[in-house]
């Protein structure tokens, strides 16, 4: 496999992901049951944006982590790419150009990590859940959505995060979350409801 290839990740039922393309020690690090330090330029562009957003480095680590094993050229099955994994329509909600780009895809993912940590009063594991599936099913379930790729995630995540093993505390939502777009039609999450 060449450095520049092409990563694929696909979906097991049991919510597992499957990576094609992943080379020995991305899988490695991503399938690690300990938080795996990154590289140092890596750890210097994760604490760099990490901390302008309020954010635990370690926190994004794990993220990084469960979603690519730190593999800038990893595209999933749904087209999301790089560290963070970050989805087309929302790379660009984040005007991040190059999502492929370590110190673009991290300030664009903890961008968002932060958003979902405001909209549901940092609650970890309701962030994580809506970083995974979207804030729209939380909302649904006012709660970490019953499917199985979501909560493995947030437990792993959560697990790596703090250094155990992670008993899944299932939140709930102190108060509903809205969509809705501002009038240059960028989608707004709140819990203000709808306008």
């Amino acid at each position: 496999m060449s450095l520049g290839a092409e990563v694929r990740v696909g979906m097991l039922s049991d919510g597992s992901k499957i990576i094609y393309g992943e080379g020995r020690a991305h899988r490695e690090r991503r399938l690690s049951a300990r938080l795996v330090a990154p590289q140092a330029d890596l750890a210097a562009i994760i604490d760099q944006h990490a901390t302008s957003r309020r954010l635990d480095p370690k926190l994004v680590q794990a993220v990084i982590q469960v979603e690519s094993g730190y593999n800038a050229r990893a595209r999933s099955n749904k087209g999301a790419m790089g560290l963070m994994q970050l989805m087309p329509g929302t790379a660009k909600e984040l005007a991040v150009a190059n999502p492929y780009d370590a110190s673009q895809n991290v300030l664009g993912g903890t961008a968002y990590l932060r958003q979902l940590l405001d909209l549901f009063d940092d609650q970890v594991e309701l962030a994580l859940a809506a970083y995974n599936a979207g804030p729209g099913a939380v909302r649904k379930y006012g709660g970490i959505p019953p499917y199985a790729e979501t909560t493995a995630y947030v437990r792993r995540i959560v697990g790596l995060y703090r250094g155990e093993e992670a008993s899944l505390r299932i939140g709930t939502l102190a108060r509903p979350v809205y969509t809705t777009r501002d009038p240059s039609g960028r989608i707004l999450l709140t819990t203000s409801g709808p306008r």
